[in-house]
């Protein structure tokens, strides 16, 4: 990726873990250092658009989503997006400009990116990722594996054939098809199944064949500053658990009982959306509201373990912080501002 001129951000990390499976050693003080981004992940609900806005407005920088739920216009508040108040304080690129009815892709959000990092580089912007969703980081630092695309074709068959299909039996297809793939799936993940799946159809190969190689990095080594947003579960549990009553109250049900109107693929992203299936099935009579929420919360509690799994195994080199010292943390440096 070019150097974005007028973009550069002046930061300093001090007394965080970078590695967090390394125990306490601490990412030496680096003062001075520019850098072409700044990248804030972390669980649900740990306040990373927050940080992510007030960095912004320090540095005179835009927002840009990482968050593979609230890249979509009919989730504003089942995807907990920034709210038109919230997104006045900054530019935000990225929230909220793909419909429901998209098979949205991390290849696709990675082409979006390119197109905000060209956007910021315009407007000597800082760009500043926020989101939690590890692969977006990962292919936006990393490189994307060289995929090829699924025919539409093969992908409408492929479901129509799965339509009904539990992820477990799904999962079962996988394991005579793509073992190697198989053994790395969660049997609960419906999704991630079809996709292996799907590739296997289209391609006559695994996945895991496809997943060596990797493009050019967006981001380079060396360009970018990565944060982590290490919450005590024992904080966010509660504020996810409070969030998700919130929701209930401010839209989330309008916003569920219009995706169903729709009559849309189940398994498309946006209808496995944390709190969505749930939603349904008590719109359509089949649970409670009570067991709705339940459920909305307690699979958006398993997503945050999740969130720091990946973390944990999947992204080096983002400094882990704690919620109530991020903004501390990428200000440290004096005079801290955008570079020319």
């Amino acid at each position: 990726m070019a150097r974005l001129p007028g973009a550069a951000i002046r930061v300093a990390m001090v007394s965080c873990t970078c590695d967090p499976l390394a125990g306490a050693g601490a990412w030496p003080t680096m003062e001075g250092i520019l850098v072409q981004a700044l990248l804030i992940a972390g669980p649900t609900a740990s306040g990373k658009s927050a940080l992510a806005i007030e960095l912004a407005r320090r540095l005179g920088g835009a927002v840009i989503n990482a968050d593979s739920m609230q890249v979509y216009a009919d989730m504003r508040v089942l995807s907990a997006r920034p709210c038109p108040q919230e997104e006045a304080l900054a530019p935000h690129l990225l929230f909220g400009h793909v419909d429901a009815s998209e098979n949205y892709s991390v290849g696709k959000w990675l082409l979006d990116a390119q197109g905000a990092l060209e956007h910021c580089r315009a407007l000597s912007m800082a760009p500043i990722f926020v989101g939690g969703t590890g692969m977006y980081f990962k292919a936006l630092t990393q490189g994307l594996s060289d995929i090829p695309a699924v025919p539409d074709e093969v992908r409408a068959d492929v479901r129509a054939r799965m339509a009904g299909v539990s992820a477990p039996d799904m999962h079962a297809l996988l394991v005579a098809r793509d073992p190697q793939t198989a053994a790395r799936l969660r049997p609960s993940d419906p999704q991630r199944i079809l996709r292996a799946l799907e590739i296997f159809e289209a391609t006559g190969q695994p996945l895991a064949s496809f997943q060596g190689a990797r493009s050019a990095p967006v981001l380079a080594p060396g360009s970018w500053r990565g944060f982590f947003l290490d919450a005590p579960r024992d904080w966010l549990y509660p504020r996810i658990d409070a969030r998700f009553e919130a929701m209930m109250e401010q839209g989330a049900v309008e916003e569920a009982q219009a995706l169903m109107a729709r009559g849309l693929d189940p398994m498309l992203p946006s209808m496995r959306a944390h709190g969505i299936p749930g939603l349904i099935d008590w719109l359509c009579g089949r649970i409670s509201r009570e067991e709705a929420i339940a459920r909305g919360q307690a699979d958006t509690r398993h997503y945050a373990r999740r969130q720091f799994t990946f973390a944990r195994r999947q992204l080096p080199g983002f400094c882990w912080i704690s919620p109530q010292g991020g903004l501390e943390a990428a200000l440290e440096t004096p005079g801290n501002s955008s570079d020319p």
